[in-house]
This record gives C-alpha cells, sequence and structure tokens, in this order.
C-alpha cells in the first residue's frame, strides 16, 4: 500500500485533465465564437423571412 503523504506535491492526473479540457474549450470558442454568432443570426434572419 502506498502512503500518501509521499505525493503531497504531485497535481492528481484529472485535475491536470480538467484543466487541459476547459483551456482548450476556451481556445476553441474565442477562435469560433464570432462566426457561429453570425451563423446563428444569419440562419435566425432567414427562418422569420418565411
Amino acid at each position: 500500500m502506498k502512503c500518501l503523504t509521499s505525493e503531497k506535491g504531485d497535481v492528481p492526473g484529472w485535475v491536470l485533465i480538467t484543466l487541459m479540457t476547459a483551456g482548450l474549450v476556451i481556445v476553441l470558442w474565442s477562435a469560433a465564437g464570432p462566426a457561429l454568432s453570425s451563423l446563428f443570426t444569419n440562419s435566425l434572419s432567414r427562418v422569420s423571412t418565411f
């Protein structure tokens, strides 16, 4: 059995994966956000004209 006190300074892997995923989502959202917003606005304007 491992002693938990020997890994006191380690960051668990799931914390790193969560932070990296959040960072990736933020980067993708900032890059694609304006284009998606424009696409959504154009789609709504086309639907409302019918």
